[in-house]
C-alpha cells in the first residue's frame, strides 16, 4: 500500500492550501483517511479524518477553518485549509486505516511522505 500526499507549500496568515492524499494498493471496502501533522520538537497530531462512508472527524484547533472530502473517489482525501495561521505550520501526513478514526498515530498501518506546510505572519 502506498499513500502520495501533495499540495504544500508557503502561504500568508489567513490564506488557504488545499493538501490531496491518493492511496493505491489497498483493497478493503471500508477504511478511513487521516491527516496529522507534526511541528519541530510537537509530536505528531491529529488534524482530520474521514471514513469511505463520509465520517468526518476534525481536531478542535481546526474546527470552521479545515474541511476534508473524498473528492468522490476510493482511496482518495483532500484536506482544505482556510484561515491558515503561523500555528499551522507543520509537516503534514495522511495515513490510512481499514477502521475507523483515530487521533492515534498507532491506528493507521499506512503513512503517505509529508508534505511542509509554512504559514507565515
Amino acid at each position: 500500500v502506498q499513500l502520495q500526499a501533495y499540495g504544500g507549500g508557503l502561504v500568508q496568515a489567513g490564506g488557504s492550501l488545499r493538501l490531496s492524499c491518493a492511496a493505491s494498493g489497498f483493497t478493503g471496502t471500508y477504511y478511513s483517511i487521516g491527516w496529522f501533522r507534526q511541528a519541530p520538537g510537537k509530536e505528531r497530531e491529529g488534524v482530520s479524518c474521514i471514513t469511505s462512508n463520509g465520517f468526518r472527524t476534525f481536531a478542535d484547533s481546526v474546527k470552521g477553518r479545515f474541511t476534508i472530502s473524498d473528492d468522490n473517489g476510493r482511496y482518495t482525501a483532500s484536506l482544505q485549509m482556510n484561515n491558515l495561521q503561523p500555528e499551522d505550520t507543520a509537516v503534514y501526513y495522511c495515513a490510512l486505516s481499514g477502521f475507523k478514526c483515530s487521533d492515534n498515530v498507532r491506528g493507521y498501518a499506512y503513512w503517505g511522505q509529508g508534505t511542509q506546510v509554512t504559514v507565515s505572519s
